[in-house]
């Protein structure tokens, strides 16, 4: 099998095979599974593109399919295809480029080819994945924003699946964090296809702030009920674990949380009341020997990151005023009458910010005015 060309770090295109790769992708009885028995099969995809229905045969793929493909690429003009991703800045990679992630290539029915928009990489740093429902409640907004608040300023990388609710607040929090997050959508990545379209916006901060948005279907291709759950497979294979934070039984984090299971990941819950049904999932999971969460150590400490908890957190500020009176901290109490001295900020408002830093655990409060990071 001769051996795909080196491509950059950032998957930029430099031979034509990967014109082929997206043709082939473009035929969508062509699923995970057939992509990768025609990639082992042929020394090319340009050769597999071109074949005969015998070869197609020999390649492991059924015979009424085989003569389906040739009947379909008679109208197919694969450079055309392809200036359609140029177009909308998707680039691809494959099983045979070197760079493909490295804990989803060991998982069952791995994607054989991922276009995507951003950087991603071949080992994230402590990746976890954040699912959960689309209807949040109060609470499960609360504990998703801590918690991935927390995991984010350990820079771990927070994958989870751009939907509305939990899935779209884990990527907004870690944003906020300047932290890594990747989105594993269930259909094309362009402009038309993308969904939800309400976070066209957040997928752009996603790729401007170094992150990615990937999936394994082709520019034109609409999410189905059958894409998200074969998605959820993929969130859950780049990840060291599963985090569910709310969800009711047949919510489709579970079946992330299942597939984690399959592929011998960590699986965490986030217990909830048991009148809710909105924590049903969760409190089922738990039952079915899910990782209790109550607070962002106990993810780190069955991940056995224990050592970034004697690491610093980064405190990351928010607002103007945090970012004047973060100067001022080091690993030494300040006094608050000091802090208002040397920031020059009016009283009021230092004690109003040192307030709203304690309640999102940035500073610790020691009592008579005495204040020191809280990391």
């Amino acid at each position: 099998m001769s051996k795909q060309s080196q491509q950059t770090t950032n998957y930029q295109p430099l031979n034509e095979d990967l014109i082929y790769w997206n043709a082939l992708a473009l035929f969508l009885k062509f699923e995970a599974k057939k992509l990768k028995k025609i990639s082992d099969y042929f020394p090319t995809m340009k050769n597999a593109f071109g074949a005969s229905i015998s070869d197609f045969i020999k390649a492991g793929i059924e015979q009424e399919i085989a003569q389906e493909f040739i009947d379909w690429r008679k109208n197919i003009e694969p450079e055309k295809e392809w200036k359609k991703l140029e177009k909308e800045k998707i680039k691809i990679i494959t099983i045979r480029d070197e760079n493909y992630p490295k804990l989803l290539k060991e998982i069952y029915d791995l994607p054989a080819i991922l276009y995507l928009k951003g950087e991603l990489k071949k080992e994230e740093n402590y990746p976890l994945a954040v699912v959960g429902t689309r209807k949040m409640s109060f609470y499960g907004r609360e504990v998703t924003e801590k918690i991935v608040r927390d995991l984010a300023r350990y820079n771990l990388t927070i994958i989870s699946g751009l939907a509305l609710g939990i899935d779209g607040l884990a990527h907004k929090i870690t944003l906020q964090e300047k932290g890594r997050t990747i989105a594993v959508l269930g259909g094309g990545l362009d402009e038309k296809t993308l969904y939800p379209s309400i976070h066209k916006d957040l997928v752009k901060k996603i790729v401007d702030m170094g992150g990615a948005v990937i999936s394994e279907y082709p520019v034109g291709v609409w999410p189905t009920k059958y894409s998200f759950p074969a998605r959820n497979r993929i969130i859950a294979g780049l990840c060291l674990g599963t985090l569910v934070t709310e969800a009711p039984i047949g919510s489709g984090a579970l079946i992330t949380a299942k597939f984690a299971l399959e592929q011998n990941r960590e699986v965490f819950a986030v217990p909830g009341n048991i009148y809710n049904k909105n924590s049903e999932g969760c409190n089922w999971l738990i039952k079915q020997g899910a990782k209790v969460v109550t607070k962002t150590d106990d993810v780190l400490e069955v991940l056995n990151l224990e050592l970034l908890l004697k690491k610093e957190k980064k405190i990351i500020a928010e607002t103007k005023e945090e970012e004047i009176l973060l100067k001022y901290f080091s690993r030494e109490p300040i006094h608050i009458d000091e802090l208002i001295q040397r920031s020059g900020l009016p009283s009021s408002q230092v004690s109003a910010t040192l307030s709203i830093m304690e309640i999102k655990e940035k500073v610790k409060n020691l009592g008579q005015g005495n204040y020191i990071l809280n990391n």
